[in-house]
Formats: structure tokens, C-alpha cells, sequence
């Protein structure tokens, strides 16, 4: 039995996790969940579960939440709320599934207080991977993957040792404007938010689904492949496979490859994360080859896809860039969202904050927030200019 903490329990892969917890009633117990402002499907979680803590963002949402629970469950709120559970004494793992630049603290306090951590928020490990691996190597706790992508790389690999490795290939669907003819280069002035937002594999948050679209994500995850797995960018691959079957494969020096498959269904992932080492059976993805029919592949297209060199660039150079990166996306994102710009400007905005920062290299934690907070004004300035 795994006792679980769950920040981000209302997201989509809070939710989803909330099912694994369901379907696994012998294997995962929720100590602790957190939410951002949906408070009445925290109280419906908290009811059913019964974690001994939860915390929410809004203190008056905290007071509304003890009263309806009384004192069997303690309720939090804001930051400390997420330091609390994230450092809970009974806690085996924490999972992490708060969008942005929230989850870094809650995950760095979890490792020093020896818990292992389940990454779902990618900007964990794309902002402050060097210190976040360090710090898990130094207190002796596991980082996991809840990413499809890298959980399929943590099963290919299995142990093996890095330098068996040629390169790691991190496959990607394309987006919902995968097809060149449908959707060339010259047509992107005229995506709209609801067009961005129809993924073809995926039922993902609002963010995840357009930095899908614009390959920001798989940028993203190519930076968080590098540290998780202790691998330079240039052995960090992606080929666009449509389908979403392949989650991702391993080359090894060989000539082989390792690939591990299912229908998508986050569940798996997350399931795999929180009762490594050992694998619970589970009805819930059941994968039929007969019909899927074939599996296809296909080069990624950065020339209208830029955002992949922008992100090889970024962990190539390391340092602060990454973190750059990622908070002008996240910014460029939701000017997109607000329809304040056009779609081919998130891209452009990311990738001229990068030209105008001025890297530190090995930063310090208190460095890479304040890159952060830099791009975060830098962006806003320049998408809007």
C-alpha cells in the first residue's frame, strides 16, 4: 500500500488519478489532496477518501471547506497548505500535477523531507532540473514520471546503463495541425483558440493542449527527458507518430529498440509511477492491434513547428534559458487564450524573449525564480508591442 499525496487533485491528471486511486483501493491510499480553486469537487474527493489533510488556494475556500468537514481532515491553504502535504509524515510519494512554476517549492520540500516524487508538471524539471536531481540524489528518493513519454522510457530502459543508450525517442502526435497540405505555414494567422484546442489523441488541461498544438510541449518534455534520465539533448529525439500508441522508445547502441505500447489512457502512466516497482492489474487500457490496423511515423516539421529548436537550444545552453523558456510560453499562451495575439505569435514571443535574456549558468534556485519573473515581464512586453 502506497500512501499518496495529490496536489492538483481537481486538473486532468488529478482527476485521472482520483480513477487509478479508485481502481487500486488495496494499492493507493490519498493522505492528502490539493486543489487550485475548485473547492466543491475537493470537498466531493475529500468525502470519499478521507485524507487526513487537503489544502486549497483561497484562505475563505480553507474556512468553508473545515467547517463543511469538521476535524476529522485538516484544511490548508496557499502556499503553506502545499508545503504541508507535500512534507505530510505519513506520505510515501507526492504526486505533482499543479501546472506552471506552484509545483517547484511543494517538490523540492517533498525531497528533503525524503518522499519520492511523481512529476506530472513538466516545469519542474524543465526550470530547475540540475537542482531538482541533485536534491533527489543527495536525500535518496526517486523521481517518477507521470508523462506518458518519459514513463515509457523509465520501462524501456529498465536499469540499463546510459551509456547503452544512442538516443531517446520521444514520440509526439502532431498536433491538430499535423497535416502540412490541410494546414501550411501561410494558414496559421488563421487558428483560432477553439481549433487550437481540439487535440486529436489527447483529452488534456487548456495550457498542455495548445502547447501540444504548437510542439511546445514535446519541446518541453525533450528538456525534461535530459535530466530525468541523466542524457545530453543531442541524444533526445522526437518523430511524430499519429496514432499515440507508441508512447516512446528507446535506441540502443546495438541498433535496437525498446518501445513500450497501449491505447492512451493516462491512467497507465500514472498508475505505473505510483506503484513502481511493481505493476497492479488494471482493466481500465485494453489495446487491440487488430483494429488499430497500423502504426505510422513521420519527421517533425520545425520549420513550421519552431518551437523544437527553441527548446533544443534552451537545454543545450542550460542555465536559466530553459526556465526563460518556459515562463515566455506560459505567458505567450494565455495572451493566445485572452485573444489578445494571433497563434503564430506564441512561438515568435518565446523565441525573442530567449534572444534578449542573459543566461547564468548553474544558477542557484533564487536565480532561476528571478529568470522567471524577468521572462514573465519580458514576454508580456514584447507579445503585446
Amino acid at each position: 500500500m502506497k500512501n499518496v499525496v495529490l496536489l492538483g487533485s481537481t486538473g486532468s491528471i488529478g482527476t485521472s488519478t482520483i480513477m487509478v486511486a479508485e481502481d487500486l483501493p488495496d494499492h493507493i491510499r490519498l493522505v492528502g489532496l490539493a486543489a487550485g480553486g475548485n473547492s466543491e469537487l475537493l470537498l466531493e474527493q475529500t468525502l470519499k477518501f478521507r485524507p487526513g489533510m487537503i489544502s486549497i488556494r483561497d484562505p475563505e475556500n480553507a474556512k468553508e471547506l473545515q467547517e463543511a468537514l469538521g476535524t476529522r481532515t485538516q484544511v490548508y491553504s496557499g502556499d503553506e497548505g502545499l508545503l504541508k502535504l507535500a512534507t505530510m509524515e505519513s506520505a510515501d510519494i507526492v504526486l505533482i500535477a499543479i501546472v506552471g512554476i506552484a509545483g517547484l517549492q511543494p517538490a523540492l520540500a517533498a525531497i528533503r523531507a525524503g518522499k519520492d516524487i511523481a512529476v506530472a508538471s513538466k516545469e519542474i524539471l524543465v526550470m530547475a532540473g540540475e537542482i531538482v536531481m541533485e536534491e533527489a540524489r543527495k536525500y535518496g528518493v526517486r523521481v517518477l514520471a507521470v508523462d506518458s513519454e518519459h514513463s515509457a522510457i523509465f520501462q524501456c530502459l529498465d536499469g540499463k546503463p546510459n551509456n547503452s543508450v544512442r538516443n531517446l525517442w520521444l514520440t509526439a502526435s502532431g498536433g491538430p495541425f499535423r497535416d502540412r497540405n490541410e494546414w501550411p505555414k501561410e494558414r496559421f494567422s488563421e487558428i483560432t483558440l477553439e481549433r487550437a484546442l481540439k487535440h486529436p489523441s489527447w483529452v488534456m488541461g487548456r495550457k498542455i493542449t495548445i502547447d501540444s498544438s504548437t510542439l511546445f510541449n514535446k519541446g518541453l518534455e525533450m528538456i525534461e527527458a535530459r535530466w530525468l534520465f541523466n542524457i545530453e539533448m543531442s541524444r533526445v529525439q522526437v518523430v511524430v507518430h499519429p496514432q499515440s500508441v507508441i508512447h516512446s522508445m528507446v535506441e540502443f547502441v546495438d541498433g535496437s529498440f525498446i518501445s513500450q505500447l497501449s491505447t492512451p489512457d493516462m491512467c497507465l502512466p500514472i498508475q505505473y509511477a505510483l506503484t513502481y516497482p511493481d505493476r497492479a492489474p488494471s482493466n481500465r487500457v485494453e489495446t487491440n492491434f487488430a483494429k488499430l490496423g497500423q502504426l505510422t511515423f513521420e519527421e517533425p516539421d520545425t520549420d513550421r513547428f519552431p518551437a523544437l529548436n527553441h527548446a533544443r537550444r534552451a537545454g543545450d545552453i542550460g542555465g536559466t534559458l530553459p526556465a526563460v523558456m518556459n515562463a515566455a510560453n506560459e505567458v505567450a499562451v494565455d495572451a493566445f487564450c485572452d485573444r489578445k495575439i494571433t497563434y503564430v505569435r506564441i512561438t515568435e514571443t518565446v523565441a525573442r524573449t530567449m534572444d534578449n535574456h542573459q543566461v547564468i549558468e548553474h544558477p542557484e534556485l533564487d536565480q532561476i525564480l528571478a529568470a522567471d519573473r524577468w521572462a514573465r515581464d519580458e514576454a508580456a512586453r514584447i507579445a503585446v508591442g
